[in-house]
């Protein structure tokens, strides 16, 4: 989890009451703990455990994923602006490795 997660956020200065769609993407392998590498041994699970979306500390979203969701996951979710507040998205993997990024979003 070495580079910056992607996010887009429909409207970062929304009106009150306005639905606002996030979209967010990070690069990790997903590893499963199922495969094999080339000599036959079982490549070590590695996935993301856990996601959260909070607009100040508030929380707006999480996600547990399991070990289907393909590499580099993308993940997509809708809220409600009522008020102003910087949104965080939070990702942590099996390994203990956490990515975060933030995004201004001024109700007006």
């Amino acid at each position: 989890m070495q580079k910056p997660p992607r996010i887009w956020v429909s409207n970062a200065t929304p009106a009150k009451h306005e639905v606002l769609r996030v979209r967010a993407q990070m690069e990790h392998t997903m590893e499963s703990g199922l495969r094999q590498d080339a000599e036959g041994k079982l490549r070590p699970r590695n996935i993301v455990t856990r996601f959260e979306a909070r607009l100040g500390n508030t929380l707006l979203f999480s996600w547990e994923p399991g070990i289907s969701v393909s590499q580099n996951p993308y993940i997509e979710f809708t809220f409600l602006a009522r008020e102003s507040g910087v949104l965080h998205l939070h990702w942590k993997d099996d390994t203990g490795q956490m990515l975060s990024t933030q995004k201004t979003i001024t109700v007006g």
